[in-house]
């Protein structure tokens, strides 16, 4: 397997989105707007990178429930046993991420990366844990650093129910894949928010030669993931952004009617 490093470089990114569903949304691009100094890949995704899989779940009920889950496998082997290298930096540090300490410890990471809403951190870890602990040939397995990032959708979400289940994430996790990836309103962007702007999911990735050393980055920026790889002739960066639509006008952390839940892949 080739080498994969897994940066945790965290940059939540504001650029602006239609409010049209994530299925017929128009890219920054396809408007004639070219952010960054590279040229983005053949799916725009981080699942451009070679073995990278991504796997949402959403979760919708009546007017209340806004949030979801969103995994990220670096590989889809054993991750545990076959940990990539990898590095955190903290760019605006208001953050309840978990994990990030043994990271800086170690350099490496061995389990998927887990998004999903503030409150709900301690459920994805506790998942992601037992899920490590339950693959075949670990059952030696003492310790698991599972590493989980967050955002805060309590403008649009029930946040306080602590909505998200272990079964969530699990299913986030175990239904990761490459190729095209589901954006806009699905899994942990359900109720993202930025800026009193309606948020959402959008993967993003460009290739960087080699002799800059640079990364994808934004003028402005908050935490969320990135990886990239060893590619021949550049390195392949991709950035897991949060993207703004249109303003919301629902009030913070405010109960609202109930309906049918709604659990789902995206």
């Amino acid at each position: 397997m080739s080498i994969r490093c897994v940066v945790l470089s965290l940059l939540l990114c504001i650029v602006p989105m239609t409010a049209a569903a994530q299925s017929e949304s128009t890219r920054l691009r396809a408007l004639g707007v070219e952010p960054g100094l590279f040229e983005p890949g053949p799916l725009n995704a981080i699942t451009d990178v070679a073995g990278v899989q991504v796997g949402h779940r959403t979760l919708r009920e009546g007017d209340a429930v806004r949030t979801g889950v969103t995994a990220i496998r670096p590989h889809g082997g054993d991750l545990f046993r076959e940990k990539v290298p990898a590095a955190v930096h903290v760019g605006n540090g208001f953050g309840k991420a978990a994990g990030f300490l043994q990271v800086r410890e170690l350099g490496t990471i061995e389990t998927p990366i887990v998004l999903t809403n503030t409150l709900d951190v301690g459920t994805a870890v506790d998942a992601t844990v037992a899920w490590t602990l339950d693959r075949p040939g670990h059952e030696d397995v003492g310790s698991v650093n599972a590493v989980v990032g967050e955002t805060n959708d309590g403008y649009l979400n029930d946040i306080r129910g602590q909505h998200v289940t272990g079964e969530d994430v699990i299913g986030a996790i175990e239904s990761a894949s490459g190729g095209p990836v589901a954006e806009g309103s699905v899994g942990a962007g359900t109720g993202t928010s930025a800026l009193g702007w309606k948020g959402a999911s959008a993967p993003a990735r460009a290739c960087c030669p080699t002799s800059t050393g640079a990364t994808p980055s934004g003028p402005s920026c908050r935490p969320t993931t990135a990886a990239c790889s060893a590619s021949t002739g550049c390195r392949w960066a991709s950035g897991w952004a949060a993207t703004t639509s249109a303003p919301s006008s629902r009030g913070r952390g405010t109960a609202r009617r109930k309906g049918p839940t709604t659990r789902g892949p995206a």
